[in-house]
Formats: structure tokens, C-alpha cells, sequence
């Protein structure tokens, strides 16, 4: 098989940081994404990947760098949507349609423009892979849940859009058998940025995005998992 080409957005910094040195390692051809292109050079020169700039709340940002990988590369195998931002955390009543669209600009709606923007590239891959960054949080079954972390924490905007991202990794693994989907859980990981209460290292945090980036044909779709297994939804 060829060299696997993987693109993560979101990869300066965090989760997305570690994945990719993870991954370059493992001897894959990686890609990270930064909305700023200084930002994004300067992670990738420390990590020795390549890079390209993208900001997933902006179309033509992501036509351009779908355009550039394009041209030097002709495809993708894996692509990890890894861009996330918290939004507010005040109590739900406090939380008004401003927030709740500037968190799901950057969680659902990016995601979606990117995999669009990069289906077409994913399709010239002998075996394409998506790797969502959803959450805990996003889970009925670990907010619900007592002895979980996530059932503390009360987050209308992050929660509700991480719950959008598992059901957008369901609906197109349906719709593209050719291709194994799955959404992932990092756990409550401390990520500095805009994560910075969580308990785990970024290497924990990325165990579960290295493990679904890095499937056999024989892998799974359409699934949530974290770095222990699947979770429930």
C-alpha cells in the first residue's frame, strides 16, 4: 500500500498536535491544519510534517486547502476532524442562539464543509478513513451516568454540538460504505488552549484518534469509541 496520507485539522496545537507526531512515527505522510498559516508552519517545521493553512469556518479557506493538497498530492487516506472549540460554560439558561451558532460554526458546521470539501479527495484513496473528535460529553449514555466525569458537567453548547458530530459520523458511514467513519472520545484530557481542565496527557487523550486513524480494512464504522473501547451513545 502507499505511503497513507492523513490530514488533520486543528493540528498546531492539543490533541491534534500529538496525533500528528504520533502518526509521522508511525511513517505516515501527515498534514495539520492551523487558521493561521504562521501558526500552522511553525507546529509543522516542529513536528516535521507538512501543512497547509485552513480555518474550517471559512469556505474558501477549506476550498483553497483542499485545492493545495490536491495539487501535491492527488488524494488523502485519512482524514481527522479534529478542530473544536468549548464555547460557554455558563448553565444552559445563560446560553442564548449567539453562542450556541459560534460553537457549532466551528464543531458541526466545519466538520461538515471539510468532509465535504474533502470527500472527493478521500475517494481516490485505495482505503479512506474519517476519524470524528466528538466527546463524552456528547453521550447520553456518560452524562447520564453517576460514575462518569461527564454527567458534572453541564455545557448546552459544547455538549449538544459533540451529540451532532457522533450522529454526523452515523449518517455518513450509511452513506459511504466505501469508506470506515467512526467518532472518537478523547476523555477528559488537558489540552492547554482551550482545554485546560481535564485530567489526562495529550498522549492518553490521542490514543483513541491514533487507534481509529490507523484501521485495517477489517476496522470498524460507524462506531464511538474512546482509548478503552466503544462508549455508548
Amino acid at each position: 500500500m502507499q505511503e497513507r496520507i492523513v490530514l488533520i485539522t486543528g493540528g498546531s496545537t492539543g490533541l491534534g498536535y500529538t496525533a500528528a507526531s504520533r502518526l509521522k512515527k508511525m511513517g505516515y505522510h501527515v498534514y495539520i491544519t492551523s487558521r493561521q498559516a504562521a501558526k500552522a508552519a511553525a507546529a509543522a517545521k516542529e513536528l516535521a510534517v507538512s501543512y497547509v493553512a485552513l480555518d474550517v469556518t471559512d469556505e474558501a479557506s477549506i476550498e483553497q486547502a483542499a485545492e493545495t493538497i490536491k495539487k501535491q498530492e492527488g488524494r488523502i487516506d485519512i482524514l481527522i476532524n479534529n478542530a473544536g472549540i468549548p464555547g460557554g460554560y455558563g448553565q444552559p439558561a445563560e446560553i442564548d442562539a449567539a453562542i450556541m451558532r459560534n460553537v457549532y460554526d466551528t464543531n458541526v458546521f466545519g466538520l461538515v464543509s471539510v468532509t465535504h470539501a474533502f470527500l472527493p479527495l478521500l475517494e481516490q484513496s485505495e482505503f479512506p478513513v474519517i476519524v470524528n473528535v466528538s466527546s463524552g460529553l456528547g453521550s447520553f449514555g456518560q452524562v447520564l451516568n453517576p460514575d462518569k466525569i461527564e454527567s458534572k458537567v453541564n455545557a448546552l453548547a459544547y455538549s449538544s454540538s459533540k451529540a451532532a458530530v457522533s450522529m454526523l459520523t452515523v449518517q455518513y458511514a450509511k452513506s459511504l460504505p466505501n469508506m470506515k467513519i467512526n467518532a472518537v472520545d478523547p476523555g477528559p484530557t488537558k489540552t492547554g488552549e482551550n482545554f485546560s481542565n481535564g485530567m489526562q496527557t495529550v498522549e492518553q487523550g490521542s490514543d483513541a484518534i491514533v487507534k481509529l486513524a490507523t484501521i485495517d480494512e477489517k476496522g470498524p464504522t460507524g462506531g464511538f469509541f474512546n482509548r478503552d473501547g466503544v462508549i455508548p451513545w
